[in-house]
């Protein structure tokens, strides 16, 4: 007679190849990935049409405000030309009137320079709100 066989002890391992998820669990992970990825193309989509918005948005702003900018510059410019030949004179007719000795004169003079210096080019132009509105509107006509 032979040798009795040995009984083999020992843990049963899962065979290989396998998941250890369900196929159904499996399909669900897939789905939410794809939906998780589509979510995530279309918000992209959006947010970029948002941002195009945005840059279009400031670009016309940006414009805006230069053109605005430009148009003040020059009115500034223009204004504070005119005042400084309003000053030069105001100054030659006071030097003229201390020279000469003419009181009056020198104080007409001075009270000239003290209304130029108390004005300000801005108050010229009135209310800034309706300043704002003209700037808004693209048809306003500026006249200096």
């Amino acid at each position: 007679m032979t040798a009795a066989k040995k009984s083999i002890e020992g843990e049963v391992l899962p065979p290989v190849g396998r998941s250890t998820l369900p196929s159904v669990d499996a399909l669900g992970a897939l789905n939410n990935v794809v939906d998780g990825t589509l979510d995530y193309l279309r918000m992209r989509e959006q947010e970029q049409t948002k941002r195009a918005g945005i840059n279009a948005y400031a670009t016309v702003e940006v414009t805006r405000i230069r053109e605005a900018s430009s148009l003040l510059k020059g009115y500034f410019e223009h204004v504070f030309a005119e005042r400084s030949t309003t000053i030069d004179g105001l100054f030659r007719h006071l030097d003229g009137a201390t020279t000469s000795g003419d009181s009056a004169a020198a104080a007409t003079a001075l009270q000239g320079i003290v209304d130029l210096a108390k004005s300000s080019p801005l108050a010229a132009m009135g209310d800034l709100t309706q300043v704002r509105r003209a700037l808004d509107d693209p048809d306003h006509v500026w006249e200096l």
